[in-house]
């Protein structure tokens, strides 16, 4: 038998220094030889912060591992990297203590011991112009779940009125709904003149418009409708304020001159910016991540700003996939799979992902017929997950190699799946001893 050699842990980072952050205070420790004092507890004033980087550089510190789950690590992260020092952000649960007492004091400790023999992976953290680009996309997305609660206040003030616009009107925020709720705001309770402020896309009529526009009219639920509306109006000008900042953003990211394909033709995204998005990312990656079906600008615009249009991070699309938390798990113990799930993320990225794979449920493409055949044989979640990882695996290849996406139908993917079958069937019944004679088409 085959002897295996006992391999013996070696410095892989023998300058390396571990902090434990908190919200008030952060713990360090250096090697033992650096100081007589190894640990020492630093303040979360930017002052301190400054003597914590100046006591690392004095012990000759360039690498640093920090612990944190929250948001107190960005100050710090940002200073000593600026500094020129290598800063690993490490994930809570993959750093386990070893059984015993736990305190700040050993946590930053075993920080420094693990990262000293190179056995801890820093999280993945994007280029500083995008870590900007990402604060300002999260902020929009804030703004418009904060817009779309004072929506819901609106519809709740109009029902308890028993003004039952919601059930002819689909969005009581659209062109038809804002007007006519902003006629009932400044006084406006002719039922009549309010329907006729419908627009040519309604399907519902003005009768029945006019029948839902027959309510009580109490004093409290209008001054409620009317908070509501200013709430969303002030909600309105933020977000416009936020789409004065992505364009200036987006602009400087141009690295690349493509001509825009206009052919092939999208849905308008109801909450998407209102400039040309589009066209900015395009002269960000290089590529129109918008041709992959179920990828809408703003699916396109949220990966971008989470990761970024340089995947050279990612060794390959497999490992890409695995940071979004789409692949599947490996959970064997014994030879035996316990587990294929995958983990578990809140990884913004991935969730975009994934409603853009819910929504190939009727799309005519190579990959809605794949999704729906996924549905056919799993569940749901399953179908979803999978697809999503194969939109992953798209948007790597199209950013990785500057190629465009070209569908080619659902009729090729089912005739691919046709022949995949039908070879698996082939080799089979040869291996039982039969041979496959195909049935002549009825006459």
């Amino acid at each position: 038998m085959a002897k295996f050699k006992r391999s013996k842990l070696e410095l892989i980072h023998p300058n390396a220094a571990g902090i434990d952050i908190g919200s008030a205070s952060h713990f360090v420790a250096v090697p033992p030889d650096r100081d007589n004092k190894p640990v020492r507890e630093f303040k979360s004033f930017t002052a301190d912060l400054n003597g914590l980087a100046d006591w690392l550089e004095a012990c000759e510190i360039d690498t640093v591992a920090m612990e944190s789950t929250g948001v107190y690590w960005i100050p710090l992260y940002e200073l000593l990297e600026s500094r020129g020092l290598t800063v690993y952000l490490v994930n809570a649960r993959h750093v386990r203590n070893v059984s015993g007492r736990k305190s700040d004091v050993l946590d930053c400790q075993w920080l420094q011991q693990l990262m000293s023999f190179g056995l801890l992976s820093g999280a993945f953290r994007p280029k500083d112009e995008i870590c900007a680009l990402r604060a300002i996309s999260r902020q929009r997305d804030m703004l418009i779940r904060y817009q779309a609660r004072h929506v819901q206040h609106m519809q709740k003030a109009l029902a308890q009125m028993n003004i039952q616009l919601a059930n002819v009107i689909s969005d009581i925020v659209g062109e038809t709904g804002q007007k006519i709720v902003r006629a009932i705001i400044t006084g406006e309770r002719d039922g009549h003149i309010l329907a006729n402020l419908k627009s040519n896309r309604i399907r519902a009529g003005k009768d029945e418009i006019e029948k839902s526009l027959i309510g009580n009219w109490r004093e409290e639920h209008l001054f409620a409708l009317k908070q509501a509306m200013s709430l969303y109006d002030a909600y309105s000008e933020r977000l416009t304020e936020c789409d004065r900042q992505l364009e200036t953003m987006l602009a400087a990211l141009q690295v690349h001159k493509v001509e825009i394909c206009q052919k092939k033709r999208r849905s308008n995204v109801k909450n998407a910016p209102k400039f040309d998005l589009r066209a900015h990312l395009i002269g960000m990656c290089g590529v129109d991540l918008t041709r992959i079906d179920g990828i809408e600008v703003t699916t396109a615009m949220k990966v971008l700003s989470e990761v970024g249009a340089d995947m050279s991070r990612f060794k390959s699309a497999k490992q890409f996939a695995s940071w979004l938390g789409l692949c599947p798990g490996t959970k064997i113990s014994g030879g035996k799979v316990l587990s294929g799930a995958s983990k578990r993320t809140a990884n913004r990225a991935a969730q975009a992902l994934r409603m853009a794979a819910v929504s190939l449920k009727s799309s005519q493409s190579a990959l809605g017929a794949y999704y729906r055949r996924l549905c056919g044989r799993l569940d749901k979640a399953k179908a979803i997950t999978a697809t999503a990882h194969k939109l992953a695996r798209l948007i790597y290849t199209m950013l990785t190699k500057g190629t465009e996406y070209v569908d080619k139908g659902q009729e090729y993917y089912e005739e691919r799946y046709r022949q995949r079958v039908l070879h698996h069937l082939t080799v089979r019944a040869r291996k039982l001893g039969f041979n496959l004679t195909p049935v002549p088409e009825a006459t």
